[in-house]
């Protein structure tokens, strides 16, 4: 198997907002808060970051504040994705400029290339630099999946070393794990199957909800390699709060659950929306259930 990016648990962390710009003081928080669980891996400006919000220059600030803080307790993997295979490559470049130890790349979005626009989609990002890429794979918002057969074929470019997967396709995880699981890491980009994956041999996860109960998350990966039956029960009652998460688009519901907790504003950037006061109950309920048994884990 090539080298993996991180093993373990990494959080696809929020990018907190305040009065229109970026809390650092939040930021600061919330990654400490990571560190202390136990994360194994910060993925800065992936889907939940709000990347298609931010400029260059609040990308480029984001990045090097994320790398200085976490400081080498962990890894830092930067969300690089775009439509537009040129920028993708800018802001692969971009994070191995400033030091991150991984890129996770999205399949491009709305214009929906064939599975060889793939191919050729990653192989040019990938030959514009050196840094380790996690192909990311999530159907439901981008329009594009990308089949067992191709992600053998995406093996073979040099610098993708792993995939996170969150297609919620049953059948095709197990082909993926049956094709490729012996040559690149599988990550979990389902919370509500983190862990079958781990059960099944996956890396690990990179996680919505351990924004919100990171020791949690963290606790189901170890578990995995101690007691099945443990897991389970713990991954059956982080199973609510996990539905909750995505009552609506993420990340509306991940950031409205860090504010309740007091770790950052409730401010999101249009398009996206506050969260209705009825899902937000709904949240709030299901975050008080478990802080006690998250407080414990840490």
């Amino acid at each position: 198997m090539k080298n993996c990016v991180f093993k373990g648990v990494g959080t696809a962390i929020i990018t907190p907002f305040d009065c229109g710009c970026v809390d650092y003081v939040a930021f600061g928080i919330l990654i400490e808060r990571q560190i202390r669980a136990g994360a194994d891996a910060i993925i800065v400006l992936g889907t939940t970051g709000e990347p298609c919000t931010v400029s260059e220059f609040e990308r480029e600030q984001i990045i090097t504040y994320a790398i200085k803080k976490v400081n080498g307790k962990a890894k830092v993997i930067v969300g690089c994705g775009a439509n537009n295979t040129a920028l993708a490559q800018k802001h692969y470049v971009m994070a191995q400029k400033l030091g991150a130890d991984g890129a996770l790349i999205v399949t491009p979005y709305y214009n929906k290339c064939t599975q060889e626009g793939l191919i050729e989609h990653y192989s040019a990002i990938s030959a514009v630099g050196d840094l380790p890429i996690i192909v990311y794979n999530v159907s439901a918002r981008t329009g594009v999946n990308i089949l067992p057969e191709t992600m053998q074929k995406l093996c073979e470019i040099k610098n993708v070393c792993g995939v996170k997967e969150a297609s919620g396709n049953i059948g095709q995880i197990l082909e993926y794990f049956r094709l490729v699981g012996d040559k690149i890491a599988i990550y979990c980009g389902e919370d509500a199957l983190n862990g079958i994956f781990m059960l099944l041999g996956g890396a690990g996860v990179i996680s919505v909800a351990s924004n919100i109960v990171p020791a949690l998350v963290k606790k189901v990966c170890d578990l995995s390699k101690k007691s099945v039956e443990e897991m389970n029960k713990l991954q059956m009652n982080m199973q609510p709060l996990i539905r909750a998460l995505f009552l609506e688009v993420n990340p509306i519901p991940a950031k409205a659950g860090l504010a309740y907790l007091g770790m950052c504003k409730n401010e999101l950037r249009l398009p996206l929306t506050n969260m209705t006061d009825k899902n937000f109950d709904t949240l709030k309920a299901e975050i008080d259930k478990l802080m006690e048994l998250e407080n414990d884990c840490c």
